[in-house]
């Protein structure tokens, strides 16, 4: 009697085919649960939101770096005074050390005592002289010893103090640095787990977005109505176009979006502070209406990420990671405020 075979069930690998042919892609499946099966406009979206949130702390990433410059510079200059005042010590001991040596050679003897033993008066009085001299050189040395280790052990706990706000200043910079590789950690997981087709719908998707709001990373010059400083910072923007936007980067082959901008600047001889919002907190503040080609453009709010205006409605920005430096239009995303440097 022949056996009847039941049939197998589909694999993992037909699945997945099943899967695609739906052009839909799993995401991260709990074992024993049903996946989840969003569209590529909904992992597109997903991982624009990723991007989107890992600027906010990427700008705290940036202040934290800054800190984290001046108090080394701080704990540098501090533990240079240190070498300083131990040398002083260091003379100092060599100096007082003789002075001891020779008032134990004559034994501390009262004054009577030695004119005593002496059998010539007059040399006693001019030891006598000299030993007052040396007693006084050495009270003065030993004062100035004294005054010296005080200051060495005051300089100890400030190079203490300085380098022990530097180790919490880089341990906040460690979590910042893990918060956002880790939001684009997530992102690259849902961009890699669509297949060559999926994404280059999501890109075909992306440019017509781009083409919605005037979005361009294409090389070009400028040669709109800016002049002086303004042009020489929009020139150096505009020879960035095509550049990838890299979190924490300040160029030259890479920016993010406050490098972008403070390099554009500095270019034209103007320092700016590292951050968005130190970069609105030194800015002069221009309404909408008023804006120059030049002027520095905030959205969202005044810490998430920034741009420059070039005239005729649009701006320059480093827009986030997987993108690169490119033009796009003042109203591509939410308006805040502009500054003049």
């Amino acid at each position: 009697m022949g056996t009847h075979r039941r049939p197998k069930p589909p694999g993992r690998a037909r699945l997945t085919t099943l899967g695609i042919a739906a052009g839909t892609v799993s995401l991260l499946p709990t074992q024993g649960q049903a996946a989840p099966n969003p569209s590529v406009n909904e992992v597109r979206k997903q991982v624009e939101k990723l991007y989107e949130e890992a600027e906010a702390p990427t700008e705290e990433y940036n202040s934290i770096r800054e800190k984290e410059k001046k108090l080394l510079k701080e704990a540098d200059l501090a533990r240079d005074r240190l070498a300083r005042k131990q040398q002083e010590i260091n003379e100092l001991r060599a100096l007082t050390g003789p002075l001891a040596a020779e008032q134990y050679r004559t034994g501390g003897l009262d004054p009577s005592v030695q004119l005593f033993l002496s059998g010539d008066p007059d040399d006693y009085l001019d030891k006598a002289q000299t030993l007052e001299r040396t007693g006084d050189r050495q009270a003065q040395a030993l004062g100035e010893l004294q005054r010296t280790q005080r200051e060495l052990a005051q300089e100890r706990a400030s190079v203490a103090k300085k380098i022990e706000a530097l180790q919490k200043t880089r341990d906040k910079a460690g979590e910042k640095k893990d918060e956002v590789q880790g939001k684009l950690a997530k992102a690259r997981k849902l961009l890699n787990s669509l297949t060559a087709e999926q994404r280059a719908r999501m890109d075909a998707a992306q440019e017509r977005e781009d083409a919605a709001t005037g979005s361009s990373d294409s090389a070009a010059t400028y040669n709109g109505p800016a002049s002086g400083r303004a042009k020489a910072a929009l020139d150096f923007a505009y020879a960035q176009l095509g550049k990838p936007y890299e979190w924490g980067s300040t160029g030259p082959d890479s920016f993010d979006c406050s490098g972008l901008t403070g390099a554009a600047w500095r270019a034209a001889d103007v320092s700016l502070p590292r951050t968005v919002q130190q970069q609105y907190d030194a800015g002069r503040k221009v309404s909408r209406a008023d804006l120059q080609p030049g002027d520095i453009i905030y959205w969202y709010n005044s810490t998430q990420h920034n741009g420059m205006y070039v005239g005729d409605g649009k701006a320059i920005h480093a827009p986030r990671t997987g993108k690169n430096v490119e033009i796009t239009n003042l109203d591509s995303m939410p308006y805040f405020a502009a500054s003049r440097p």
